[in-house]
């Protein structure tokens, strides 16, 4: 027997009378598989998010029309309801702290059990929630599921890790720019935020290294044209010998320019032309811009780059 494979990335799914082996990777996501045992058939869906949002067009990223959905098509093919049995997989709070108090997994399951209720769709498998991802494959035409567990690299535990210890401590950011205005004002904008706090403000590379070693910061917000050092050969050696994420805020850093692929390809996480800031029409625009991406940024994990990939760049 000829069975098709089908992968499912998020916000699809798939219904077929013929044999089809449906597999996707969900984190948070959801699938509910139904299977119909008379005609033996069925079919999956993958959705991202509990619901629709007032305003937002429903789509099957949603779970409550990608399930409603999913059980329309499965009743085209047999209307017969009674019929159709249900597996529900996913739902791993992989977010971790990052779900502010409400798991976008719980969510999802919460979901999928509701509308499973809803039609009167019993659950005949569940293979729910945990801290982890899974690999799922459906055999739809025996309504076979095997689950495999996903275990977080140790790349991911670090990041975990890191991202947790700002529950318990603010945001260790550094400022590097020759101009003391432009740090004081960078300073009374990102210091305003409760999560965040400023170690140190350093004229120029070399008193930034110094500052490195004693600070151990989080974050650094670097400028590019300074003296003694230029910010992209500081950053290489940042990123060659002591990683950190880096927020390149500078003037020569315009959308397109040569200065700001440079920079991304050695390793700054975020790019900012100074002229986006408004640096000196007062404090809020710097706030909205740079608070988000410093909290973005924190938790990033960067790989060490050798001297050799450096210098091709």
């Amino acid at each position: 027997m000829e069975t098709k494979k089908v992968y499912l990335l998020p916000g699809e799914l798939y219904v077929s009378k013929e044999p089809a082996e449906i597999a996707t990777l969900l984190g948070s996501c959801v699938s509910i598989c139904l299977y119909n045992k008379m005609y033996r058939f069925g079919g999956m869906n993958h959705f991202m998010l509990s619901r629709t949002l007032n305003g937002e067009p429903p789509s099957g990223k949603h779970g409550d029309y990608s399930s409603s959905i999913l059980i329309d098509m499965m009743l085209s093919y047999d209307s017969n309801i009674r019929n159709i049995t249900a597996s529900v997989i996913g739902g791993g709070n992989v977010n971790g702290h990052l779900s502010m108090g409400t798991s976008i997994g719980a969510n999802n399951i919460v979901t999928a059990f509701k509308i499973l209720e809803h039609y009167k769709i019993p659950v005949i498998n569940k293979n729910i929630g945990g801290d982890f991802g899974r690999k799922l494959y459906f055999k739809n035409w025996t309504n076979e599921i095997e689950v495999r567990k996903i275990e977080k690299s140790n790349q991911s535990k670090i990041i975990e890790a890191k991202k947790q210890s700002f529950n318990d401590r603010k945001i260790k950011v550094l400022i590097v720019d020759d101009s003391p205005t432009i740090r004081d004002i960078i300073r009374k904008a990102i210091s305003a935020d409760a999560q965040i706090e400023v170690v140190g403000g350093a004229s120029n590379p070399y008193e930034a290294r110094e500052m490195l070693l004693e600070f151990d910061p989080d974050v650094i917000c670097l400028d590019i044209i300074m003296p003694k050092m230029d910010g992209i050969t500081f950053l290489k050696k940042i990123i060659q010998y002591a990683p950190k994420p880096v927020i390149i805020i500078s003037t020569v850093a315009q959308k397109d320019s040569k200065l700001r692929e440079q920079a991304r390809k050695i390793g700054a996480v975020e790019i900012i032309d100074k002229e986006e800031l408004q640096l000196y029409n007062g404090l809020d625009v710097v706030k909205s811009v740079l608070v988000s991406k410093i909290k973005s940024c924190a938790g990033v994990w960067l790989r060490k780059k050798t001297k050799e990939e450096l210098d091709l760049i």
